[in-house]
């Protein structure tokens, strides 16, 4: 069948195909005059004339800044833009992903009647189908979150799947999802018409105009160069796709976009013998990896393939993108896919097997936002072959970050800043994009890690704790480990264990957090961002007390958990502060806030030869040394006492462990267990770790991973920064009042806003709830995004979640809103609001009764219970803002502070 099929393909070869279907349009909307001269200044420089840049380019004139020239190097649209399958779906995994693509399918339904260009909008709505029991699930958690967020969409049987595209074979299929609203676009005509608007509104467009590089003065853009002159401007928008790594590396100061493009294929047909009709659903098979849409009354299908070939590695590109070379043998495992859900496609004739670059990022998430390093220099780049779908939501957001200084939307999981300059090593990139693509259609079961790209960052320790059974996982390039594997257990079967269910993992985990509990465990927690702050004079101290809202004139030793707030009062940072002198700080942040963090503190620190920021990450080894006897370890180790009354609770002292000197210990754990933090100058990193794990072998020491630390920070009630809290977080939505001093006797940053929020009232709350009937060895497991309902009505998401070994049941963190039954609009949140509440957690489509509690178990801190024994009653309700105070009477040493997961 499929060598008949091709032989019918190669006969098409040089017939009429996509180059006709697509050719030659410039757009009325775009300077006919590319001799025209450049304006010598402009507010605004956009580079790039597809999808992204003309998104932009409309959203900005949409706010009112007229002063915006849009520069594309060959015609409007002809780039990947112009090869886009045109395919716009809205279910995604990510909320703010989902956000996005609503928003562009609103905008483009709408877009040919503002501007009078045909855009080809058909709503035809997507069937998403399922062959395996494992795909259904992860289609009916991405179902729940579609319909709380208004976007219609229902799991249906492979029988409804035949009734509404019939020519799919269903034998295979154990289920679906349908999203009627979903549509296909022609994707050129859409940024023809956005670059229309965008005209019309005083946006000055050119074509056949390439921009050379960017020019910066003192960290700031300053203007243009292009082939025809330079143009001033105070912002520079890189929409360059596919070239946007390397336009970013040429400026003055490089800018570091880590994105690869590969080469994707699909191909179109003639029209069935029966056309189809225009609104057949499109078909994404992703365990076919194959998606179908509807073209012209034939067919458009393409896929992503395991085995990707990546392109361009050297820099070597065209100016507009032109059909790259056919490749079928490359292509028949996805043409053997088609068939099989097709089988009448067999005797279709093919017009064309197109091949065209899509760009992909190191972790499947679109690139959007300003540089750390440049202001004024943003960028809206790398969407993984979903630019038509996120095109109008991220050009909207990006506007509004350029236009208010913050977008609607947390948007950090797309943030350039998640990146370092580490991501953007050509060869890291190409082999990182090899696993990406497949991935896109891959199944991603909770707490998947990347295989590509791995021990780029490194522990001293690493060897030592991988010879010793870590399993490890990646963040911000920085290998952590999980947790660790003891002899007696399968290696292979454990690390190709993949459930939405229990995990393998669970009592290796379990055997962990007992031993926080009981004896003493080390995790090494050596990725922690780790700033230095001194000054000559008082100047460091001024410059952190309005930058960050608790009281940091403390003495030196103490220790200060705070939030460092934008104007907003939501939270750019949750960290810790240590006072080492008078005139020097230690600050340990989240390991994926090294870049965002140190861009933040430049950017508002003022110029002063007599301030420094150091970043000391690659200094310090940090061990954390979890349970009740670590403080025997640390006694023997240091021949000092280590108890409350001699080293009391959030106290930092330099000390001798075994034979190292300048060891920064500090009466903290970041889990609420007692303990302590050992940052250790690398070059002792080693010495320590041996003699901490040779002494305290008679207090039962072991090992210890992440997954532990997430399990006893969650039951304990701390929130994670870039989980639970966000740049629109503010601590009193958070019970993290005790974190804020208003009163401390000079501004900071955020005041104003948490000052009016106090007055007000809060429009959510950080809530912690215990799952009631949820079985846990038999019932699907929550792991973040579910939805939370109230009396019936949705009123939330979980950010983060973890199984409570201490109370045997399944704990959630979550905001709670009230939204009007009449309007849906929100309204303040209180606590009696919480506490009156019927709860239920939405796990794939499947509720489970929920308690809802402002504050911990703190009854079972210090014991254990059998899940049985546990009442309702002794979990406390109350305002949250107490939380801290509570728990320093009761626990010396554990107050809460960021976590790192």
């Amino acid at each position: 069948m499929f060598h008949r099929l091709l032989s019918v393909v190669r006969r098409q070869r040089t017939g009429r195909g996509w180059q006709n279907w697509s050719s030659g349009r410039s757009g009325a909307s775009a300077a006919e005059a590319h001799s025209v001269a450049l304006p010598a200044q402009a507010q605004v420089v956009i580079c790039g004339g597809g999808i992204m840049g003309t998104s932009v380019a409309y959203h900005l004139s949409k706010m009112g800044w007229k002063d915006i020239v849009l520069l594309e190097q060959g015609r409007l649209a002809a780039g990947s833009t112009r090869f886009c399958a045109g395919i716009l779906s809205t279910a995604r995994h990510l909320s703010i992903e989902q956000k996005m693509a609503d928003y562009s399918n609103k905008l483009y339904q709408q877009l040919e009647q503002e501007t009078g260009i045909q855009t080809g909008y058909i709503r035809t709505g997507s069937i998403f189908l399922a062959q395996t029991q494992d795909r259904l699930i992860s289609l009916k958690r991405i179902n729940s979150r579609l319909n709380v967020i208004g976007i219609p969409s229902e799991i249906i049987s492979p029988k409804k799947v035949a009734e509404l595209h019939p020519l799919l074979n269903v034998h295979d299929l154990v289920g679906a999802m349908h999203v009627p609203e979903d549509a296909v676009v022609s994707s050129a005509d859409v940024a023809l018409a956005l670059a229309s608007a965008a005209s019309q509104n005083g946006v000055q467009i050119y074509d056949r105009t390439s921009v050379l590089h960017v020019m910066v003065k003192k960290g700031q853009v300053t203007g243009v160069e292009t082939d025809k002159g330079q143009i001033e401007c105070q912002y520079f928008v890189n929409c360059a796709g596919q070239w946007a790594y390397e336009l970013g590396l040429s400026n003055e100061e490089p800018v570091s976009i880590p994105l690869h493009a590969c080469e994707h294929f699909y191909l179109l047909t003639r029209p069935l013998e029966t056309p189809l009709q225009s609104n057949t659903p499109t078909i994404v098979d992703a365990d076919g990896r194959i998606y179908i849409r509807n073209w012209q009354g034939g067919i458009l299908s393409g896929g992503f393939e395991k085995n990707p070939k990546p392109i361009f590695t050297e820099g070597k590109n065209q100016l507009e993108i032109q059909n790259l070379q056919e490749d079928w043998d490359h292509f028949e495992p996805l043409l053997s896919s088609l068939l099989r859900r097709m089988p009448e496609l067999d005797t279709l004739e093919i017009m064309k097997l197109v091949n065209c670059p899509e760009t992909f990022t190191p972790d499947m998430r679109c690139i959007l936002g300003e540089s750390p390093l440049v202001q004024g220099y943003f960028v809206l780049a790398g969407m993984n072959s979903a630019g038509i779908s996120f095109g109008g939501g991220a050009g909207r957001y990006l506007a509004e970050w350029m236009v208010h200084g913050y977008p609607s939307e947390n948007i950090w999981e797309l943030d350039l800043k998640r990146f370092g300059a580490l991501q953007s090593s050509r060869t890291f990139l190409r082999h990182r994009v090899m696993e990406v693509m497949p991935l896109l259609y891959d199944l991603k079961v909770p707490r998947w890690d990347f295989q590509t790209g791995r021990q780029l960052r490194t522990s001293p320790l690493y060897d030592r704790l991988d010879a010793q059974g870590a399993r490890w996982m990646e963040k911000h390039g920085f290998e952590r480990p999980k947790y660790f594997v003891p002899p007696d257990k399968d290696l292979l079967a454990l690390e190709q264990s993949k459930t939405f269910y229990k995990p393998d993992w669970f009592d290796i985990v379990e055997s962990e957090v007992k031993c926080c509990k009981e004896a003493v465990c080390v995790i090494d927690m050596s990725s922690f961002t780790k700033f230095e702050i001194t000054s000559t004079g008082d100047q460091a101290l001024e410059v952190l007390q309005y930058l960050f809202s608790n009281d940091l004139d403390v003495p030196v030793g103490h220790i200060v958990h705070t939030g460092m707030l934008n104007e907003g009062g939501g939270y750019e940072n949750d960290c810790s502060i240590a006072r080492l002198s008078k005139r020097s700080f230690f600050m340990i942040s989240p390991t994926d806030q090294q870049v965002h963090c140190w861009a933040w503190l430049k950017k508002h620190m003022p110029e002063d030869s007599n301030l420094l920021l150091e970043d000391v990450t690659w200094k310090y080894t940090a061990l954390n040394l979890i349970g009740p006897r670590a403080v025997d370890v640390l006694s023997e180790l240091s021949y000092a006492p280590m108890t409350p009354d001699h080293f009391p609770s959030l106290f930092c002292k330099e000390m001798s462990v075994g034979y190292a000197n300048g060891i920064r210990v500090m009466s903290m754990t970041h889990t609420g267990e007692p303990g302590f933090m050992l940052y250790i100058p690398i070059e002792y990193a080693l010495h320590v770790y041996n003699e901490v794990m040779s002494v305290g072998q008679k207090y039962g020491i072991r090992n210890a991973g992440y997954y532990a630390l997430r399990s006893l920070r969650i039951e304990k009630f701390f929130a994670f920064w870039g989980q639970d809290l966000n740049t629109l977080t503010t601590p009193l939505e958070c019970g993290r009042e005790s974190r804020v001093k208003l009163e401390k006797g000079m501004d900071f940053m955020g005041r104003d806003a948490l000052l009016q929020q106090k007055q007000n009232g809060v429009y959510k709350r950080l809530t912690m709830f215990i799952l009631d009937d949820h079985d846990t060895d038999l019932d699907l497991w929550p792991w973040w995004g579910e939805p939370i309902y109230r009396n019936g009505q949705y009123a939330g998401k979980t950010t983060s979640s973890a199984y409570s070994y201490t109370l045997e049941r399944h704990v959630c963190l979550g905001f709670v809103h009230n939204f009007s039954e009449d309007t849906g609009e929100e309204q303040v949140v209180t606590a009696d609001f919480i506490n009156r509440g019927e709860y239920e957690i939405d796990i794939a489509g499947h509720r489970f009764q929920a308690k809802a509690k402002l504050y911990p178990v703190t009854s079972l801190f210090t014991h254990k219970r059998r899940k049985d024994d546990v009442e309702l009653s002794d979990l406390h309700g109350g305002e949250p803002g107490h939380l801290a105070s509570h728990q320093k009477s009761c626990c010396p040493g554990i107050l809460p502070s960021c976590t790192d997961q």
